[in-house]
C-alpha cells in the first residue's frame, strides 16, 4: 500500500497510508495529512489514488509544490519519489511486489522433447556414527536456536512521557507510535521516535527550542534515556522507558 514519510531536517514527524481515492494535503487541520506551518498553504496539494498509482496535484499554493527539487503542477509519483514542500521533505513510498514467470518450452509437432540427464550420486564417504542426545537436550537445543536468532521487535519497547508540570500535570502519554510530537504548534513542537535500539528527541518547529535536562536541542536526534527530564515551553515532562 502506498505511503507518505513526513520529515524535516531528517527527523520523521508522521507517516500517512494513502487508502483514500483523494488525500488532501495542507496547513488547515481538516486536511488528511496536516502540516502545520507558515509555509504550507491552508489547502497546499491533493494526492489521487487510480488503482496503485498516485497522482500529485498543486492546488495553486503561494510557495509551491516540488518532487525530487523541480516544481510540478501534476505529476504522477514513482517510488522513492520526494516532495518538498517549504523546509518539509515527504518520501512516497509504493513498492509493487514483482511478478515471477516461468520459463517454458514448447514441443513443436514431431519433435522430440529432450529428457533430464540423471545427475549422478555424489560420492559417500563413510563417517563414524554421532552419539544420539535425548529429546530434551535436542528441544532446549532448538529453543536457544529460537531465542538467538529471534529478530529485535522495537514494539517491545515500551515508554512513555509523563507530564510533571502545568495543566495536565500528572498526565503520562504512552510512546506507542513510530513518531510521537509534543508541545505547543508555532511555540516549541519536538518529534520523539522509536528506533530500533531506542529512543530519540528532536527539535521540529518552533522559535523556542526544547530542553533535555537543562540543555536546548535543536534539529539533530538525541538518544533519550530513562529519567531524562524535557521541557516544552514551559512544562516539564519525564521520559520514563518501563523495564
Amino acid at each position: 500500500m502506498p505511503k507518505m514519510i513526513v520529515s524535516i531536517d531528517g527527523v520523521v514527524i508522521k507517516e500517512v497510508q494513502l487508502t483514500k481515492d483523494r488525500t488532501t494535503l495542507g496547513r488547515r487541520p481538516y486536511n488528511d495529512i496536516v502540516i502545520d506551518n507558515l509555509a504550507v498553504s491552508g489547502e497546499h496539494a491533493v494526492l489521487q489514488l487510480t488503482g496503485n498509482e498516485v497522482f500529485l496535484e498543486d492546488l495553486n499554493s503561494t510557495n509551491g509544490t516540488y518532487v525530487n527539487g523541480k516544481a510540478v503542477k501534476k505529476q504522477q509519483l514513482q517510488n522513492n519519489d520526494t516532495v518538498e514542500i517549504g523546509k518539509y521533505k515527504i518520501k512516497f513510498i509504493n513498492e509493487v511486489p514483482g511478478a515471477t514467470f516461468e520459463k517454458t518450452m514448447i514441443i513443436k509437432p514431431g519433435m522430440v522433447p529432450p529428457v533430464p540427464k540423471p545427475a549422478s550420486a555424489p560420492a559417500v564417504t563413510p563417517v563414524a556414527a554421532a552419539p544420539t542426545q535425548s529429546a530434551a537436550q535436542t528441544a532446549a537445543q532448538a529453543a536457544a536456536a529460537a531465542v538467538i536468532n529471534k529478530p529485535f521487535d522495537p514494539s517491545s519497547m515500551n515508554a512513555s512521557i509523563k507530564v510533571l508540570s502545568g495543566a495536565a500535570a500528572g498526565r503520562e502519554v504512552p510512546l506507542v507510535k513510530v513518531v510521537t510530537t509534543i508541545g505547543k504548534p508555532g511555540v516549541a513542537v519536538a518529534a520523539i521516535t522509536k528506533r530500533s535500539n531506542g529512543f530519540v528527541v528532536a527539535h521540529v518547529e518552533g522559535s523556542s527550542k526544547p530542553l533535555l535536562n537543562g540543555a536546548q536541542i535543536g534539529g539533530e536526534p538525541v538518544v533519550l534515556k530513562n529519567g531524562d527530564m524535557l521541557e516544552l515551553a514551559g512544562t516539564q515532562m519525564q521520559f520514563v522507558l518501563a523495564s
